[in-house]
């Protein structure tokens, strides 16, 4: 198999923080370079038609795309340690946690920085930098609740480290380009748990 990723882009650091967790290491790992818009181009295009990375080339030549879909074909794979719930009561309430986490934080992090960052105006044209500041205030708000969940419970699904924490973890990190750190913020908890995942092998490989 080959997993089409790119640097720094927070939803393939997902698959590869899930992969690390998992002790995947035989995935061949294939570089997209975005900033010169290889992932648009023709070749690409023919794995990926959306234009998105990351994307699971399988053995059979079928392509996966889709961060959350990537992982479930994983984690089918290689289910331990599981990431993404034991039972169906468990899958549904980590799932419900990741997606919190995809859509009112990542996703606000990544309007933020697409539509403000003079590094990201090659990939967002055009770019609207009033709309971006928005979302960034609004990140802020929502980092504001996870802060209370998580002075409550250890990690972002309950007592345990799942899918959810990566799906954060990579979301905060990307936030350092639009220049937001939980702790400056006043958000000790998120911070600490934050902290926590930095240490884990999984977010200093990927």
């Amino acid at each position: 198999m080959k997993l089409y990723t790119a640097q720094r882009a927070p939803n393939p650091r997902r698959v590869t923080m899930f992969m690390v967790e998992k002790g995947i290491t035989h995935i061949d790992l294939v570089n997209v370079d975005l900033n010169t818009l290889e992932h648009k181009g023709e070749v690409y295009r023919a794995k990926s038609p959306l234009a998105k990375v990351p994307a699971l080339e399988l053995d059979d030549g079928r392509v996966l795309t889709e961060t959350r879909a990537i992982c479930t074909y994983l984690e089918g794979l290689y289910p331990e340690p599981n990431l993404m719930g034991e039972g169906f009561e468990e899958r549904a309430f980590i799932e419900m946690a990741d997606r919190r986490i995809e859509w009112s934080l990542l996703l606000g992090i990544a309007n933020s920085v697409r539509h403000t960052h003079p590094g990201l105006a090659v990939l967002e044209q055009p770019q609207f930098s009033e709309f971006g500041h928005s979302q960034a205030q609004k990140v802020i708000e929502v980092a504001q609740w996870f802060d209370q969940l998580l002075q409550h419970q250890a990690w972002m699904a309950g007592p345990r480290f799942t899918i959810a924490d990566i799906t954060a973890f990579c979301a905060i990190e990307f936030a350092r380009l639009m220049k937001f750190s939980p702790g400056k913020q006043g958000f000790t908890a998120l911070q600490a748990w934050r902290d926590r995942v930095a240490e884990r092998p999984s977010a200093k490989a990927a």
